[in-house]
């Protein structure tokens, strides 16, 4: 007996400090967020570029696609290398080479060719200096060659024979978008819902919506033409890259084009089209008292609003003020996805705004206790960063990293709102 209770203490010793030197080593192993899949695993190869095409570098593209070429130029994707929060947070993270695959996605683009791995989930590539390496190029981002290029030949939404460069049609035109925004994380070890940078997947994740809830479906015939057939759901071009009639090339052809602009979470006039929100006086819950309501809906995007990293989030406040505009009282709110990333990667929670499903805030008032209250202030705002994050990889933004997105009041005697 006192052999077997003896046995049976070792046996419980060894399970214990097994799962105790487990959960170490997963404190402090180095942290796979997503799946790398092979279509993600190394950079776009420009070993087979197409003769007619002379230069890999956007400007090349500017001399006969001006204006699509001046939208890029504007846009994030063409800061995907520069933009100083990007190389903070990456350095902060260890420099990892999977970064550059979306960052700066040409093999060209990266100091390093990667010529294998050192391990089965390919996140530690064997590299040797790249030959063909370009310094300017990189600076481009995400240019124009590493959306329009693929299996060594130039792909658009409308296939041509011109002498400057054939194009080979693309079924899907969404599919581009794919590579860099729909990220695996679908294994034991991750569990993850949907990705971290990733939003298509969050589109089939959104309960209660079906691929023909609206904004998914593509817009109208002149929009399914465009998107080309079959691109019904998800839809990104639908929102991010907007319908303008103008030729492809100057003096071409008018027709309907897609504008190369991709706003998003950086411009605040794209993320106020996204969200519905009222505020208005509501029912008295009781004689006495006055409530308020602020609903917001996420009228706008297929996805999660907000949707991106996990850092970017919603601050809702409604608060009663006096004549000289001083807080009496307020409620606070936030809306964001909070992860727990070690020993084990697990979505804690997720409060976001899924498209169609309004989300209603109240907010109760008793005049005869708040004599001095004069209204009633709402107040929402988009961050593009946590705090938190900000100070703890040391990033001194230039440009602010939060703004509004809805400012109302309703004056407590009239019911109008401002």
């Amino acid at each position: 007996m006192m052999f077997a209770r003896n046995r049976k203490t070792v046996v419980v010793g060894i399970v214990l400090v097994a799962l105790i030197m487990f959960l170490a080593w997963r404190l402090f192993r180095p942290m796979n967020i997503f799946v790398v899949s092979e279509a993600f695993e190394r950079p776009v190869s420009t070993v087979g570029l197409p003769p007619s095409l002379q230069s890999l570098s956007a400007k090349s593209c500017a001399g006969c696609h001006r204006e699509f070429y001046d939208e890029w130029a504007t846009s994030i994707h063409s800061q995907a290398w520069t933009d100083p929060y990007f190389q903070v947070d990456w350095v902060f993270d260890g420099e990892l080479q999977i970064c550059k695959n979306c960052h700066i996605p040409l093999d060209r683009q990266q100091e390093h060719k990667v010529t294998g791995f050192n391990d089965q989930e390919k996140w530690q590539p064997i590299l040797e200096p790249n030959p063909a390496f370009d310094a300017q190029l990189q600076h481009e981002g995400v240019t124009c060659v590493a959306c329009h290029l693929k299996n060594d030949k130039i792909v658009g939404t409308f296939g041509s024979g011109s002498a400057a460069h054939p194009v080979e049609k693309i079924a899907n035109s969404n599919e581009i978008c794919f590579k860099c925004h729909v990220v695996g994380g679908n294994r034991w070890d991750t569990f993850f819902r949907f990705p971290p940078c990733g939003t298509v997947a969050e589109i089939s994740s959104t309960p209660g919506a079906t691929k023909d809830t609206p904004p998914v479906a593509a817009n109208g015939a002149a929009g399914r033409e465009a998107a080309g057939p079959g691109d019904m759901s998800p839809d990104c071009i639908q929102c991010h890259m907007p319908l303008v009639e103008r030729p492809l090339v100057a003096g071409g052809q008018v027709r309907a084009v897609r504008k190369h602009l991709w706003r998003g979470g950086h411009d605040p006039e794209t993320v106020k089209q996204g969200l519905e929100a009222v505020l208005r006086e509501a029912p008295a819950p009781s004689p006495g008292k006055r409530s308020f309501t602020l609903t917001l809906t996420n009228t706008g995007a297929a996805h999660y609003f907000p949707t991106g990293t996990p850092d970017r989030h919603l601050t809702v406040s409604i608060r009663l003020v006096d004549q000289s505009g001083a807080v009496l009282r307020e409620d606070d709110y936030v809306m964001k996805r909070s992860i727990m990333w070690r020993p084990f990667i697990v979505d804690l929670w997720d409060n976001r705004l899924p498209r169609w499903q309004p989300r209603v805030f109240r907010f109760d008032v008793a005049p005869r206790r708040e004599p001095t209250a004069v209204a009633v202030e709402a107040r929402v705002r988009y961050h593009l960063l946590d705090e938190d994050r900000r100070r703890r990889i040391g990033y001194e933004n230039k440009e602010p990293i939060a703004y509004d997105v809805f400012r109302a009041s309703i004056a407590l005697n009239r019911e109008k709102t401002n």
